[in-house]
């Protein structure tokens, strides 16, 4: 379990977790006892700044399947582009 929380159920406020661990970030904390409350504590695993139910999906998709979820992601950041440029194109007719 999660320093944090362990403090947190001994009564210790947020304000004194952040002052004992160097913790520089209230919502940090706050989102630490939330996910011990809701039964989240796989989160505190994750890695840093990634989304949960990202990593979850790419841990468990083999290589190959990871790779191609990729190229699928680029492919329609590429579309996306291609429209985003059309429209710029269009508005510099008129």
């Amino acid at each position: 379990m999660n320093k944090a929380v362990e403090m947190k159920l001994q009564g210790y406020t947020t304000k004194q977790v952040m002052q004992e661990l160097n913790i520089k970030n209230e919502t940090q904390v706050e989102t630490w006892f939330r996910w011990y409350k809701n039964g989240e504590t796989h989160r505190f695993h994750q890695q840093v700044g990634k989304q949960y139910s990202y990593e979850k999906g790419m841990a468990e998709l083999s290589e190959i399947d990871q790779l191609k979820l990729e190229l699928k992601r680029k492919e329609v950041e590429l579309e996306i582009l291609k429209k985003y440029k059309e429209l710029e194109r269009k508005c510099r007719l008129k």
